[in-house]
């Protein structure tokens, strides 16, 4: 019975990760291709077929502004998407978000302290980024904790308040500092992928892309800890190393990321919901599904990002608030 189902569970992962590379590839050529610049569907059809010289405008647009951009924007999307997943999984809450939870706006301090100090890159302000985050999940595990370990109600009032504190925290830092680049952060605190050379994409890649593939491994963890932690430890789970890891390893992404683009929600919350509704609740398969799938959905939001205003462009952040605000409402009254 077992080898029969394995196989099919191996299709089955196969198929839902074709299917979202396909997915993703459709969305990262629309990425590519169209903008306010005028280098559009014929541009990029002339890029690919080699027709443009290397030198030409519409060249140098594509691959050199909107490529990396748009590869910046599918690491951001996996990874928020992911980890929110992986909350959701461990704290066995459907709300549960990097964002909401407080996750972000923890990183974001830390990576605003970096940048008081003069830090700069992942090992300046990214590690100060990271232990913001942690802090702050400690934190708001600790409030939420008590005899009925975990209620969702105090961990959502948690992470909320603790959110909120940290806006004020941020508000705070930015008001006292002289430095013009902190008077200029409140669109890099709404999500700014504009930052996006190779360099910054290759350095967020070779963070996180060790990661996803850890997270996948341990997927069926994830699936026995929704159990509940003792049934789960009855089947061979090491819960508290799988639980503290999978939490450090998520918070190490999240701070990383922040540090990276700035502060983007509801992504964690959206994705993962959307996916459970379509493939239900195997992680081994929504694991995959939310890299991919959360990628795709970022490119689409930061597409919209760029075209939407007619002049500019407004900060992602805008777009991924708008669509997950009213889905948290939705989810919030139907779990009261």
């Amino acid at each position: 019975m077992a080898d029969m189902i394995l196989p099919a569970i191996v299709k089955r992962i196969a198929l839902i990760s074709g299917v979202s590379i396909l997915f993703l590839l459709g969305t990262m050529f629309l990425g590519i291709s169209m903008g306010s610049s005028g280098a559009g569907w014929g541009a990029i059809r002339d890029t690919v077929a080699a027709l443009n010289e290397p030198g030409s405008s519409a060249h140098a647009i594509i691959w050199q502004i909107r490529f990396p951009r748009v590869m910046l924007a599918a690491l951001v999307g996996a990874v928020l998407s992911i980890g929110g997943l992986v909350f959701q999984a461990i704290l066995r809450n459907p709300l549960a978000e990097p964002y909401i939870l407080g996750i972000s706006g923890g990183a974001a301090i830390g990576a605003i302290i970096g940048i008081l100090l003069g830090l700069t890159g992942f090992l300046g302000s990214g590690i100060l980024a990271f232990a913001g985050g942690m802090a702050t999940l400690f934190l708001v595990l600790g409030i939420a904790s008590g005899p009925t370990m975990l209620r969702k109600e105090s961990l959502l009032l948690s992470g909320v308040m603790v959110n909120a504190f940290c806006g004020a925290v941020i508000m705070f830092l930015i008001s006292l500092s002289m430095d013009a680049r902190l008077h200029n952060i409140m669109f890099w605190l709404m999500g700014d992928l504009s930052a996006s050379g190779p360099a910054e994409v290759g350095a967020l890649a070779l963070v996180v892309l060790p990661c996803f593939l850890v997270i996948f491994l341990i997927s069926h963890s994830m699936n026995l800890l929704l159990m509940g932690r003792e049934m789960a430890h009855s089947m061979g789970v090491n819960v508290r190393v799988i639980t503290v890891g999978l939490l450090m390893l998520t918070s190490f992404m999240i701070s990383a990321t922040v540090a990276q683009v700035g502060l983007i929600a509801f992504v964690g919350l959206v994705v993962p919901h959307l996916l459970r509704l379509l493939l239900g609740a195997d992680h081994r398969e929504l694991v995959p599904a939310c890299i991919f799938g959360g990628a795709a959905y970022m490119v689409l939001c930061d597409l919209l990002a760029r075209i939407l205003p007619r002049h500019g462009e407004m900060p992602v952040g805008v777009i991924t608030a708008m669509v997950g605000a009213p889905l948290f409402i939705y989810l919030l009254r139907r779990s009261g």
